[in-house]
């Protein structure tokens, strides 16, 4: 891995712009160089449109986005147009210029040892040394963290909870409330009815007194049976 304050390796290649891109042709310009293992996949769509959507953000920064890939020209311009992205494309065609930024050897992928395009990005300053890099790039949060690293700000973690407000009941709280049975809560004057009723019952049980069978057309002390 390149490391920071170094001259950033040299590159020439073939862009969507028509034409090849040197690192050279950003001299005195900030340069956002991002490594993505391939066109059109979930990951490597949604960092480009992050860039995308922030590339006014990107460019009052006064940086210059560039993704580089080994994919063909014609797979990146399709890409570039499908997606509307206003930065170039480069063709690293065998991952050379990958392999110079430590950006293309082994990795994991599915719990399995593979060898490929390792996704990363390096901030390259004015005078053409790394001022910041990030590899292996986790996509949510990343493009916040290169705009703090433009600003010299330190970047905010990523929020995957919501934090509650003061004065609001705690995470713990709310879901202890929201587990709760949602059965109606018995009044007072029941409650009492229904112990009334159990001391009776336990009373009866305890005297060993039974409830008289009544017999038809027999008068009991409690009147007849019709």
């Amino acid at each position: 891995m390149p490391t920071l304050g170094a001259k950033a390796p040299s590159f020439t290649l073939p862009s969507t712009s028509g034409s090849t891109v040197s690192l050279a042709d950003f001299a005195g310009r900030k340069v956002v160089l991002y490594f993505y293992p391939r066109d059109n996949t979930p990951g490597c769509t949604r960092q480009a449109c992050d860039f995308r959507d922030q590339h006014t953000a990107l460019a009052k920064a006064g940086a210059v986005v560039l993704g580089v890939s080994s994919d063909s020209l014609k797979s990146h311009t399709g890409f570039r147009a499908k997606f509307d992205l206003p930065f170039d494309l480069l063709v690293d065609e065998g991952n050379r210029v990958a392999s110079a930024y430590s950006a293309f050897g082994e990795k994991l992928m599915y719990g399995k040892k593979v060898k490929g395009v390792i996704r990363s990005t390096f901030l390259i300053d004015e005078q053409g040394k790394l001022a910041s890099v990030w590899s292996p790039v986790k996509v949510d949060g990343h493009v916040q963290a290169v705009l703090a690293a433009l600003s010299g700000s330190p970047a905010a973690a990523p929020t995957t909870k919501a934090t509650p407000r003061k004065g609001a009941v705690g995470g713990a709280k709310k879901a202890s409330v929201a587990n709760r049975s949602l059965a109606a809560p018995k009044s007072a004057s029941a409650g009492k009815v229904s112990q009334r009723a159990a001391n009776a019952a336990a009373s009866t049980k305890g005297r060993g007194y039974r409830t008289p069978t009544r017999v038809k057309g027999v008068k009991s002390t409690r009147g007849s049976v019709k």
